[in-house]
């Protein structure tokens, strides 16, 4: 049952691929330094009150393994066909998996250069997600929103596992004091049973899990916050009608809704449906965030993108009483997944990631969502990755961090990430250029 999200080809391949405070004064350039900060060992709790000056970025919790101990007990979003060779692989980058314990990992039949086996770890297992936790406290980044796919929860197997990941996550945010919250994914989900199915859940969270009786729960305006992504893309069958009961049952029910929306979803064309009735429903979210991966894949690209979406979505949301939360990503790259290019959209060795920071938070943008901190199946993860070859499986085409000529550390991405955080919280001036170096 495999469900792959919101991919930037998904709308590419039908043609709606657009590649195209120390005092220092806001936009000053500044040397950059290459020894990182000393970490803070007692990083402060981020507040769990608001999103304003936060980056949440999307945790997929999607991977999982023969032997984790969870029902599916196979390989999700690893390997095809149940078989862990470099042939069969369905990812691009390769986790860092230096740090897990032994636990913690799985064996592929694959080896590394030095004959080692290759391993890899499942999001069904707690240690590794409260781990990853670990490297959000440790680089102070804020939290995720934690993908949930609506089209997997008939299956009882897949339930468990989700509400298992779910789960861990909480841990997670709890032992780290970071926050998360739930974002729904609605890729799949058949039409007729998609309103049902989404208030039907919400209610087995809310009242079963009690997810947001958590203090690490991220609130907004005063009220839980749940995400849903993938109302009004073109080529989907839901309707507005749809799309308004459910923003209208979870507004009923206490909570802050975002909405995960298309690119185009202001002026109701090229990856938005054309029905003049979604743009009420649009700006009914009380969020509005719309999705960006592979609209544009360099600096200049992602300028326009500014110019001409960005800048217009938030004037507005802001016009409509709405907040916004545009959507950066550090790369990408499905050649494994799709047979795609490899290293699609270069990660410029963090330049083409910072340059999207430095225009959200340039732009006036109060939050910011992270696409994503563990997908390595499309390359937009911003985890720990192996950086060099040498930390690769042997007879893949796997892309480690210095594809693009510059010898990174695996942590590069949640450092840069970091960075950015600072930068929209005005901890750190606002700048164009990198301001750490590898």
């Amino acid at each position: 049952m495999r469900r792959w999200k919101r991919s930037l080809m998904g709308w590419g391949l039908s043609g709606l691929l657009w590649v195209g405070g120390d005092g220092t004064p806001a936009g000053a350039a500044e040397v950059p330094v290459s020894s990182r900060p000393v970490a803070d060992p007692n990083p402060p709790v981020v507040d769990a009150r608001t999103l304003d000056h936060k980056m949440l970025m999307g945790y997929q919790g999607w991977f999982a393994c023969p032997g984790d101990g969870s029902p599916p007990n196979r390989w999700l979003h690893w390997f095809r066909r149940q078989t862990p060779t470099a042939v069969n692989a369905t990812v691009d980058f390769w986790p860092d998996t230096s740090e897990l314990d032994p636990d913690e990992l799985f064996p592929t039949s694959m080896t590394l250069p030095g004959g080692a086996p290759a391993k890899l770890y499942s999001a069904a297992t707690q240690k590794t997600v409260v781990r990853h936790f670990q490297w959000m406290r440790e680089h102070q980044l804020d939290g995720v929103m934690v993908q949930r796919f609506v089209s997997e929860l008939g299956d009882p197997a897949f339930l468990t596992l989700r509400d298992r990941v779910l789960s861990n996550v909480r841990i997670g945010a709890e032992t780290h004091g970071r926050v998360f919250a739930v974002m729904y994914d609605l890729s799949g989900q058949p039409a007729d049973r998609l309103v049902s199915a989404l208030t039907n859940d919400w209610n087995h969270l809310a009242n079963t899990l009690r997810i947001t009786a958590s203090p690490r729960y991220l609130q907004h305006q005063g009220k839980p916050v749940v995400a849903i992504w993938g109302f009004g893309f073109s080529g989907r069958s839901d309707t507005p009608q749809q799309a308004r009961q459910v923003i209208d049952h979870f507004k009923a029910a206490g909570l802050t809704v975002m909405g995960g929306v298309p690119t185009h979803w202001r002026t109701l064309d090229q990856d938005a449906q054309s029905d003049p009735a979604w743009a009420a429903v649009f700006r009914s979210f009380d969020v509005i965030s719309p999705w960006s991966v592979g609209r544009y894949g360099d600096a200049a690209g992602a300028d326009k993108f500014r110019r001409t979406l960005m800048e217009p979505d938030l004037a507005d949301a802001t016009r409509a009483g709405r907040d916004y939360m545009p959507v950066i990503f550090p790369g990408f790259s499905w050649h494994h997944l799709t047979g795609g290019r490899r290293n699609q959209i270069p990660r410029q060795g963090g330049a083409f990631y910072w340059r999207q920071a430095y225009n959200a938070v340039g732009s006036g943008c109060r939050m910011i969502y992270g696409a994503m901190f563990d997908e390595v199946d499309e390359g937009t993860a911003m985890y720990k990755l192996a950086p060099t070859p040498a930390e690769l499986p042997d007879g893949g085409d796997f892309v480690p961090l210095d594809v693009d000529g510059t010898k990174l550390p695996s942590d590069w991405y949640l450092r840069l990430a970091d960075e950015a955080s600072r930068m929209l919280r005005g901890e750190k001036p606002i700048r164009s250029d990198l301001p750490i170096t590898p």
